[in-house]
């Protein structure tokens, strides 16, 4: 543990659930853990009991990404931890493809067709998700590319295996349902008897969606709040003037008004006790990210790409860039937005932002 991670509560401890298991962290809530292939080695998935108009069955909040692996642990928890009762609505919290890349797949009962549900998200990532899988994404394209060079990343191999990753975000979602059902903000949802208030946050993803039950005393809490990692916060070439990191701050305040003892199920680590405390270490976070990126642009004008080391002292692969430069990005327009740096072209074409 970092000596952050020391200020918060794992009431866990080191247990973790082996794929294709579950882990019971609440009265009828379950955690799953998956792999992914990428540095951020996994994902956490809830398994709620339910009961929907009278049937029993399982609510399921988020999903993966599409992989055969993945189907595979599904089918195990389908065969194994459901007490031979149906899956009775998918919950996803945002569009990013591991959470949203196996909804179709859930929604229709897997391999053997078990059950036919509905998708329940918000509209903003609902619609979100349509436009990615239908085209290029923030994470690759041409567009990408171009946003890229734009923010000074001039080596042309990585701007070409940018403009190759055009179809990065349908690899992993290769489908959605063509029907949802809404929720957003201040929704109450019944599952399993207590109630749910939907608490929406912004600039991690346009409306994304987390889960309340303060009679329980649990968050889930998406990716809003993680406790090793600061949540990614960028800007992207679909929204190239976007202000995330504003948006993320000011969301942040809708979960400090939970009790402090509150359990929180993220979608990366593990649940921990302490949100109060972690959202003051994510605000201090941002805020001396902030006071470097103000330092740096005194001293010189700045790209995108210029501060991307400064912010991350290690080796980069490139779809870490791609977060990495959208974050830089995202702590630059917080400043310039707020009239506190200017931006100008240089003679190459490449924006830069100045005190």
């Amino acid at each position: 543990m970092n000596a952050l991670e020391h200020q918060l509560d794992y009431p866990f401890a080191e247990r973790l659930p082996l794929a294709g298991e579950t882990c019971e962290v609440a009265p009828g809530v379950f955690w799953l853990r998956m792999p992914l292939p990428f540095a951020l080695d996994h994902i956490n998935l809830w398994l709620l009991r339910d009961e929907v108009e009278g049937q029993q069955g399982w609510t399921l909040i988020d999903c993966g990404i599409a992989s055969d692996i993945l189907k595979a642990h599904w089918e195990q928890v389908f065969d194994t931890r459901l007490e031979g009762l149906p899956v009775l609505r998918v919950i996803v919290t945002h569009c990013h493809p591991d959470h949203l890349g196996l909804a179709h797949w859930l929604c229709e009962g897997g391999e053997r067709q078990r059950w036919t549900v509905r998708l329940w998200m918000s509209l903003g990532e609902y619609m979100m998700g349509r436009v990615m899988a239908a085209g290029d994404s923030g994470a690759g394209g041409a567009s990408a590319a171009r946003h890229f060079a734009r923010h000074g990343v001039t080596d042309e191999a990585s701007l070409e295996a940018l403009r190759q990753r055009h179809g990065y975000y349908a690899d992993l979602v290769p489908a959605l349902p063509s029907q949802y059902r809404r929720i957003r903000d201040g929704d109450t949802l019944m599952i399993g008897g207590r109630r749910w208030q939907v608490v929406t946050g912004f600039g991690h993803s346009p409306e994304h969606c987390a889960l309340h039950c303060a009679e329980a005393g649990v968050l889930i809490s998406g990716d809003m709040v993680l406790p090793r990692i600061s949540t990614n916060v960028s800007v992207f070439d679909i929204e190239p003037e976007g202000n995330p990191l504003g948006l993320y701050l000011e969301a942040l305040g809708r979960y400090e008004t939970m009790a402090a003892d509150t359990l929180v199920l993220p979608s990366h680590g593990k649940p921990f006790r302490g949100l109060l405390t972690r959202i003051q270490q994510l605000r201090e976070h941002h805020a001396a990210r902030l006071a470097e990126v103000r330092e740096a642009c005194a001293a010189k004008p700045q790209s995108a790409a210029d501060i991307v080391p400064l912010m991350f002292h290690r080796a980069l692969d490139l779809h870490q860039m791609t977060f990495a430069l959208g974050e830089a990005l995202a702590h630059l327009h917080v400043l310039w937005l707020a009239g506190e740096l200017t931006r100008s072209h240089d003679a190459d074409g490449v924006l830069r932002f100045s005190a």
